[in-house]
């Protein structure tokens, strides 16, 4: 697999970090989930038995160590030795406490490659705060375009700051990888969830960035192509995107509304925009009369883009995504078979694979010490003392 020579030390909690890892651990990594030693209490993250965390911690080893015990910290830089890349996800000062400080780690080894993912970045005036996914939502600006016009701030229905903070880690790891080969050394890659939010932005910030446009929520509107949104049918709702006058007035040939093209309120871009309510209504009077289905097929077939709003368990009974396989059985020892959420990203020659269910804690622990060289002796006394 593309990173089956990767060792990855994981000592990551709740989402964003677990995100990271998985992206490199779906791909091949042998990755060690390094956990506190069990204490009764449920860990951050959730229950271990629960979806969210299934999905999250796949292919991966685990290993208890207490690192706030000075043999849990020798073993842990034991790994290090050994290891390509270490991500965690802890505030900015506890790495320091706990030894996995990337000038510790770069001591130690030197091509070691830290991935450290924080709620606003390693450093400035809001760097020791304690991240979270709606709070970047907020801060980065998303939430004040999202939802309906006047309707206040919205969040949206995923963690979206904390997903993409994970993933542009992952790909911040992997371009290290790359350079690394040519200079034979590690570096730190470092993302938060308020730059990861503000990225995502995109065509939105570039408005207010260029043209100093500040953007407002739209709803279901397209904020500057008009009409793309969702419209109602006889028997629920579709979305329709129409981009462009040549698309328009195909939409509006294929809906058997030619009077739109030349209504002095929808003949152009600007028009349209305009008096978007009133286009929205017009067009909704004419989608109302036939089902989504029928919309649907009708618009495609006239290379007008539209498609369902489906439920959850419409989405993955759909056969398009049947056949593109992003739900993936995996196998739990305990659990039985389930199905998790597959990568969206397919190689020709090495795609991804689920290879192991998430491990239970501490489930690798003694195989990952005996591999290390300590005895059994020493083991039991880890035990004994708590480090692992």
């Amino acid at each position: 697999m593309p990173l089956s020579k990767i060792k990855v030390l994981d000592l990551t909690r709740v989402r964003a970090g677990p995100t990271c890892v998985r992206q490199l651990a779906d791909w091949g990594a042998d990755v060690i989930k390094i956990e506190a030693p069990p204490d009764g209490k449920e860990g951050l993250g959730g229950a271990r038995h629960g979806f969210d965390f299934q999905n999250l911690h796949r292919n991966k080893r685990s290993l208890t160590l207490n690192l706030k015990a000075e043999s849990g910290t020798e073993i842990f830089h034991a790994l290090v030795k050994e290891a390509d890349v270490v991500v965690e996800n802890y505030r900015p000062d506890v790495k320091n406490r706990l030894g996995a400080d990337y000038e510790t780690l770069a001591e130690i080894n030197p091509r070691i490659i830290l991935g450290s993912i924080s709620g606003f970045g390693q450093d400035g005036p809001y760097a020791s705060r304690a991240g979270f996914d709606q709070v970047a939502q907020g801060m980065g600006g998303l939430m004040s375009i999202t939802g309906e016009p006047g309707g206040g701030p919205m969040r949206v229905g995923i963690p979206i700051a904390d997903l993409c903070a994970g993933f542009f880690c992952a790909q911040g790891i992997l371009l290290a990888i790359i350079e690394r080969e040519t200079s034979g050394m590690g570096q730190w890659v470092k993302s938060s969830l308020l730059e990861a939010q503000i990225q995502m932005l995109d065509f939105q910030a570039a408005r207010y960035l260029k043209d100093g446009e500040v953007p407002v929520s739209a709803g279901n509107d397209h904020p500057t192509s008009i009409p793309t949104g969702v419209f109602p049918t006889s028997d629920g709702h579709i979305n329709i995107a129409v981009a462009g006058q040549a698309i328009y007035e195909r939409f509006c040939h294929a809906i058997d509304a030619p009077q739109l093209i030349t209504d002095e309120q929808f003949k152009t871009a600007d028009s349209r925009s305009a008096n978007r309510v009133e286009m929205n209504a017009a067009i909704g009077e004419v989608t109302s009369t036939n089902t989504s289905d029928y919309w649907i097929s009708l618009l495609n077939k006239a290379g007008c883009p539209s498609g369902p709003i489906y439920s959850m368990d419409q989405v993955f009974a759909d056969p398009q995504v049947k056949h593109l396989e992003m739900a993936t059985p995996v196998d739990h020892p305990i659990l039985g078979q389930f199905e998790i959420v597959n990568q969206a990203i397919k190689l020709s020659r090495t795609p991804s694979s689920i290879r192991s269910a998430t491990p239970e804690q501490g489930e690798h622990t003694d195989g990952i010490l005996e591999k290390l060289g300590y005895s059994t002796e020493e083991i039991n006394g880890f035990h004994a003392n708590g480090v692992v």
